[in-house]
């Protein structure tokens, strides 16, 4: 008989989801972008977009999943009576394993860093060029496989304990831990000498810099940015009790998805035009221009590994999800299979990801079609199977699932029910528009 686990808290689910809406892209990649497009101007059009695109997303997600009560690769069914349009979450399920597995790769580097900021803590360890220890560790086969092995593991115990014991009790540390973490960082950097022009860079709205690539940017980024179209918000809110308002839930994974995005601009920029260092975005920011950053503070190493682990923070609560699409799925509701499931999909993901670990190092000059295997793997991901699930989720919501399940779902004695109209709609003839522009632009730019 199926044992199926549930969440113990509502504030559980919801810091969950965040996290797993809160991955690297929104600390290291967004905030950058918003600065270099127009800052105030182009966050306020994010936040537009988002709401009209990424939320009703998110919302189709949970009401699929806490409806269906099963795991993605089977809720599809459950809802409609039609094995047909399982194939969505079978998609999903191949998406979030393929994007697991070389996340994992970025999220080992960052593992590797934290040993090695816990090193330049003891006297006499001295600074390093920055951008020489960043390629050694990479290309370095042993460093690689090592820091992508131990980030599967470190996520794999966590989604092994189960939603309450693992996944909740974690996003409940986790998460206030993060923001903690960012406040400590803003308050440093805002109070060094010169630090109002990095806020000025990040957040001064300027309308000349918006253009048709910037407005598009937001419009990919409003639904990339959530996590929606692969089925994690489903199968997260499978967990879901029935008394759960989703819509309320739905606003405050936006809220916090936003305002990290916020806050890690706030942490970053100030500190880099104090110190008169080149703004950066990506691994470059994190592993090469933070360090050089810090080295010239005070207790600089202190303050770099803090920032470490809020990135560490985030990569996890982002990676347990995805983990989790896989697992629940392997274990089909049953969970007395967790443990198996779990150890498999770990060996599994492990194994896959070796070629994208190996990307800068022994295999990087195996190219073909995108780059590197790593690339390639991006590219699938991002580019073509996330746009497809998050296009499938919008068609199946507004033309499929039965309304009246959609309904029942989402209002509350007849709370919500002019959103339920006008949520319906966006998702039935706006937002299958903009994922086909969104996802033309990206695969022929």
């Amino acid at each position: 008989m199926e044992k199926r686990a549930s969440w113990n808290s509502k504030i559980g689910f919801i810091l969950a989801s965040a996290g797993s809406a809160i991955g690297l892209g929104a600390i290291w990649k967004f905030p950058y972008v918003i600065a270099a497009n127009g800052g105030g101007a182009f966050l306020f059009i994010f936040i537009i977009f988002t709401l009209l695109i990424g939320f009703p997303l998110l919302l189709a997600e949970f009401v699929i999943g806490r409806h269906g009560e099963t795991n993605s690769t089977q809720a599809f069914s459950k809802v409609t009576g039609r094995k047909i349009f399982d194939i969505i979450g079978h998609l999903g399920n191949i998406g979030v394993f393929l994007l697991l597995s070389f996340y994992s790769v970025i999220g080992g580097w960052i593992l590797l860093y934290v040993i090695r900021t816990l090193y330049a803590l003891l006297p006499g360890s001295g600074t390093t060029e920055y951008d020489e220890l960043f390629g050694m560790l990479i290309s370095q086969p042993l460093y690689a496989l090592l820091g992508q092995f131990t980030f599967i593991a470190l996520t794999a115990l966590i989604v092994m304990a189960g939603i309450e014991k693992g996944i909740e009790r974690a996003s409940k540390a986790m998460m206030p831990l993060l923001f903690i973490f960012f406040m400590i960082m803003i308050i440093r950097s805002v109070t060094l000498p010169g630090s109002m022009a990095g806020i000025s860079y990040f957040l001064k709205p300027d309308f000349t810099s918006l253009n048709g690539d910037s407005i598009l940017f937001a419009l990919g980024q409003s639904f990339f940015s959530l996590s929606v179209g692969f089925g994690g918000m489903l199968t997260y809110a499978s967990y879901l009790k029935k008394d759960a308002d989703l819509v309320q839930s739905g606003i405050t994974v936006v809220g916090l998805n936003i305002l990290v995005t916020i806050l890690a601009g706030l942490a970053i920029f100030p500190a880099t035009a104090a110190l008169d260092i080149d703004n950066a975005e990506g691994p470059g920011l994190l592993f090469v221009v933070l360090p050089y950053v810090f080295d010239q503070l005070p207790l600089g190493q202190l303050f770099y590994l803090i920032f470490l682990l809020l990135f560490l923070f985030a990569a996890i609560t982002s990676a347990i999800n995805l983990m989790e699409i896989n697992v629940s799925n392997a274990m089909k509701g049953d969970d007395t299979k967790r443990r198996r499931s779990v150890v498999i999909v770990s060996l599994l993901l492990f194994i896959v990801g070796i070629p994208a670990a190996l990307s800068f190092g022994v295999l990087a000059d195996t190219k073909f079609l995108a780059g590197t295997f790593f690339d390639n793997t991006d590219y699938l991901v991002s580019n073509i199977l996330l746009p497809i699930g998050a296009l499938a989720f919008s068609l199946f919501t507004g033309y499929v699932l039965d309304k009246r399940i959609a309904e029942d779902e989402m209002v509350i004695d007849g709370k919500y029910r002019g959103l339920f109209k006008v949520w319906t709609a966006l998702l039935r003839y706006v937002i299958p528009l903009v994922i086909i522009v969104v996802m033309g632009s990206l695969l022929f730019k």
